[in-house]
This record gives structure tokens, sequence and C-alpha cells, in this order.
């Protein structure tokens, strides 16, 4: 039997349908989504006690931080189990994301314990500044993994996302020493983390 088959189509069909593949919907974007949520909450209570809005001991500052890190791992751990349990394909673009932003986490853990190890060797005015620069490292490190996610997505929109958060990143310093800087803070992780994670959420679900 002759072989009709045009393999110059084939090809081009299986180039195409790599490149689709790789632009799939981003699997875990739920963690991204509860990470704005979490700590954008917890930043907005921040201020909300910074700014004398609520009648609490600063004390509350370490629990509030603490409680809202302790959340966050529960929802890592959960949403984890649940997306290993699902299953199906992983293109190259979605384990390059998720690579990334554990690239991310990792390093913003490491950031938070040299901060913690600089500041138990400062005086109390020392770490007050120390922990204003916070705010600001953390939306330059949320920019880098914005920025791979955009290229492995090809997406234009992440990429507004990545300037968004490097843009972020000096404004927010402007306000160090402000109790305004937590209340900007927190419009940044609601706007760039919590509100395109669900949009990237819904996306992965619809597919």
């Amino acid at each position: 039997m002759t072989d009709t088959r045009d393999d110059t189509a084939d090809i081009a069909w299986m180039r195409q349908l790599a490149e689709e593949g790789g632009r799939g919907p981003m699997k875990g974007a739920a963690i991204l989504m509860a990470a704005g949520l979490i700590y954008g909450t917890a930043s907005l209570l921040h201020w909300s006690v910074a700014s004398g809005l609520l009648s609490v001991a600063p004390t509350i500052f370490n629990v509030l931080w603490l409680g809202a890190t302790a959340l966050f791992l529960i929802v890592v751990t959960v949403v984890s189990l649940r997306l290993r349990g699902i299953g199906g394909v992983r293109t190259t673009a979605s384990r390059g994301a998720n690579a990334v932003w554990s690239a991310v986490g990792w390093g913003i853990f490491a950031l938070f314990t040299s901060l913690a190890v600089i500041g138990s060797r400062m005086e109390n005015g020392g770490i007050d500044m120390l922990l204003s620069i916070i705010p600001s490292a953390i939306m330059a490190f949320y920019g880098l993994g914005w920025a791979v996610t955009a290229t492995l997505q090809k997406s234009r929109p992440l990429m507004v996302l990545t300037i968004a958060c490097f843009v972020a990143a000096p404004v927010l310093a402007l306000m160090a020493g402000m109790s305004a800087q937590y209340l900007a803070y927190s419009a940044c992780l609601f706007g760039l983390m919590a509100l395109p994670g669900f949009i990237l959420m819904r996306a992965a679900n619809r597919s």
C-alpha cells in the first residue's frame, strides 16, 4: 500500500502542536493567587495597625507575618498535592514556570533568613529601616518570576506585569519608614499577584 501522507505537513502540524503546548495554561497559578491574597491581607492589616486605624500592640506584627507564612505553606502543600493527583501532560513552559516560581519562593526565604540574622545583631532603630526594604525586594523577586514566565508563555500581558513589579520596587522604597508603604504594598500584592494568579488559574481550569 502506498503511503500518501505528506511528511512536510506532518512536521508542520507537530511543530504547531509543540508550540501550542509550550504556551499552554500555567499550572499552580492558585499558589500565586494565594500568595497575593494572604500576604496582601497581612500587609493591609500591618498598615491598619501602623497607621493607628486599629488599636493593637505593635508586637502583633510578628504574629501577623508568621501566621500569614504558616497559612501560605498550608495552601502550597494542599495545592501541590492536588496538582500531583490530577496529573496530565506538563509542557516545557509549565515545568519551567513552576521551577522559576519555586526558585523565587526559596530566594525570598533566603532573604528573610538573612535579614533575620542581620536584625539580631542590630539596634531597634536599624531593624525598622532594614525591614522597610522587604516590600521592594519582594517586588523585585516577583518581577523576575513574571519575566521568565512571560518568556516561556510568550505572553505580552505577563511582561507588563514584569515591568509593573520592577517599577513598584523603587516606588515602595520611596515610602520607607512610612505606614503608607504597607498600604501600597498590599495594593501591589493584590494587583500584581492575586489578580493575575486568579486569571491564570481560571485559564488553566478551562483547558
